[in-house]
């Protein structure tokens, strides 16, 4: 199955196709000529794709009567190397946008260094577009610009809290004004930090390298970029978790507590690494609680 023909099939509840829409309406930044090609290949949980040179936002709104102003960017994970698009993705879009949310499914491109001439900056310079991109189309889906969050599984988690970090200073040669910050980050089982100790290596070696200097492996290491201004934040992590030490979500929690950040976590004794909305180990749906959380914050009134 082609990519193309993957995402352009991709249907909101009402049954309507899900807008496709490119990140960057000219030239993309931080790219160059090369041979990469984007690939799609269909495993046992879903679409894996790899090779992006096209980023893209796929829109799934919800039933105008359901509509709440809210927005989420999403971003699959896959260690840098690939992107869960189907089970971190479309189909956490879909059930956002069941209880008001327009979920935006973000094809961020991954670091490469034939296509990208600093491959570090490409997936961050995505994200960063994707949320002045979002804000530039509140009107049209009758979006609250202040409302608009970033949710990520896995390395996706780690591009998302990369981005509730490092915000203040966008990367990229002519950022412009519109601000960057999302609202609030919804991080499942994220990698967080890129520390020795409890780094997720893949993750790390796709990113910065696996030679790394400590300047750029501590820039990185989003627990140590938390601030006050850092936004509330939803974690979710299993114990037993053997790709991505639980440790990364509660490092993360103890800097947000720190700097005064209001933060929720839940831990799951079992369940793994990158189950998406469905913890089979347990009758406790995550996706409940977030929307507890969401609407005790305010973030589902309309």
């Amino acid at each position: 199955m082609t990519t193309a023909a993957h995402l352009h099939a991709q249907t909101t509840a009402a049954g309507t196709a899900a807008p496709v829409l490119p990140l960057y309406a000219g030239a993309i930044p931080d790219s160059k000529p090369s041979q990469v090609q984007e690939t799609s290949v269909t495993e046992g949980v879903g679409v894996r794709i790899s090779n992006v040179i096209q980023p893209t936002l796929t829109v799934y709104t919800p039933a105008r009567d359901r509509a709440n102003g809210t927005s989420v960017i999403i971003c699959p994970g896959g260690g840098y190397a690939r992107l869960a698009i189907d089970h971190e993705g479309y189909d956490v879009a879909k059930r956002l946008a069941d209880i008001g949310i327009t979920a935006f499914v973000l094809k961020y491109r991954l670091p490469n260094e034939h296509s990208q001439p600093d491959k570090s900056i490409a997936p961050l310079l995505d994200a960063q577009q994707a949320l002045r991109m979002v804000r530039q189309l509140a009107p049209k889906y009758n979006l609250n610009p202040e409302r608009i969050g970033l949710m990520g599984f896995s390395a996706g988690g780690h591009l998302a809290a990369t981005a509730g970090t490092h915000f203040a200073r966008p990367v990229g040669d002519n950022p412009g004004p519109v601000s960057v910050r999302p609202a609030f980050l919804v991080l499942l089982y994220p990698v967080i930090s890129f520390s020795d100790s409890i780094m997720q290596k893949g993750s790390r070696d796709n990113l910065i390298g696996a030679t790394a200097s400590p300047d750029q492996v501590r820039r990185y290491s989003n627990e140590l970029q938390v601030t006050a201004q850092t936004p509330p934040t939803f974690l979710v992590h299993a114990e037993d978790d053997k790709t991505v030490p639980v440790q990364n979500s509660i490092v993360f929690y103890q800097a947000l507590h720190r700097h005064h950040v209001p933060a929720e976590m839940h831990l799951y004794p079992k369940g793994g690494h990158g189950f998406g909305m469905n913890n089979a180990t347990t009758k406790d749906q995550w996706m409940d609680r977030l929307q507890n959380w969401l609407d005790a914050n305010g973030w589902l009134t309309k």
